[in-house]
């Protein structure tokens, strides 16, 4: 795995590293840390085979714009081209409540500061390998159901894992999102904000890696979070952050609704698929017709 992000690493004109050390947890590329000739850590990551010439460039782009924009922290992009991205390395974030603390208000600033009049994004760009369509809507039910949800019944995977009923049942439930959810603005959302894609900085504050960037319903971020077992310290987030963002008393309750479009691409992509498709069945069972 290393002498492949290496032999990336010189064909790409980086040649002052001498070794790298595997990095974990990411599902979708391959990944590093590299010492330069100067003893500056990098975090590479390539795709054996990439998904499309640019999904590399969609994501360097996301953390520019989530930096410039949204005034979040994220790595310094080095190098990105069709088949490698080279960025400043971060740390490992603190297990603490001050940091997530941090965090919320880092969010907080992101959502409410960055609301845009349409849905979507000028490009599509990644999740994980798959990609996302993110073509412009002025209404945040259709762009919701028709590129975050319906999307996805295409994937031969999740062909096989919900039955007809369950995506008729999906159907329904995307018939019924102005029902269910409140209406919201778009505003410029990470897109797969889950714990693993949380670090810090050199000085500890909170710094976010791995986008898949668009305008859409802020919740879609918080969803993710909730919904992924974050660590215990982490509590300390969620209350804080409803408070800065001004959310209702029911936020809790469309978290499993709006956490169904990161279920269904993690089983258009991986098997086993960690219960997602458990829980997608759960979340429609009551929008499955009554016999």
């Amino acid at each position: 795995m290393t002498s492949f992000l290496l032999q990336r690493l010189h064909a790409a004109g980086v040649t002052d590293v001498g070794g790298i050390e595997p990095a974990t947890g990411g599902l979708a590329a391959t990944a590093g840390l590299a010492r330069r000739g100067d003893g500056t850590p990098v975090f590479v990551k390539a795709f054996g085979e990439p998904p499309s010439d640019d999904a590399f460039l969609a994501e360097a782009e996301g953390l520019t714009t989530l930096r410039e924009a949204g005034g979040v922290a994220t790595p310094e992009v080095i190098l990105a081209d069709r088949d490698l991205l080279v960025l400043s390395a971060l740390q490992p974030r603190p297990g603490t409540e001050a940091f997530w603390e941090q965090l919320a208000h880092a969010l907080a600033h992101l959502h409410t500061t960055t609301r845009y009049p349409r849905f979507g994004w000028h490009r599509d760009n990644w999740l994980g390998r798959r990609r996302q369509i993110n073509t412009w809507d002025d209404d945040g039910f259709e762009f919701f159901a028709q590129h975050r949800l319906l999307r996805w019944l295409g994937e031969p995977r999740v062909q096989e894992a919900l039955d007809p009923e369950d995506r008729a049942a999906l159907q329904r439930l995307c018939d019924r999102l102005p029902e269910l959810l409140p209406v919201r603005p778009a505003c410029l959302t990470h897109g797969d904000l889950w714990a693993l894609n949380v670090m810090a900085t050199s000085d500890g504050r909170p710094a976010l890696i791995d986008p898949a960037v668009s305008y859409t319903w802020a919740e879609v971020d918080l969803a993710h979070l909730w919904s992924t077992a974050p660590p215990p310290e982490a509590h300390v987030f969620f209350e804080l952050y409803a408070e800065l963002a001004g959310l209702d008393r029911d936020w809790r309750e469309r978290m499993p609704i709006l956490q169904l479009r990161q279920h269904l691409a993690v089983i258009a992509q991986f098997e086993p698929d960690w219960g997602a498709a458990d829980l997608v069945r759960t979340t429609l069972a009551p929008f499955r017709q009554r016999h």
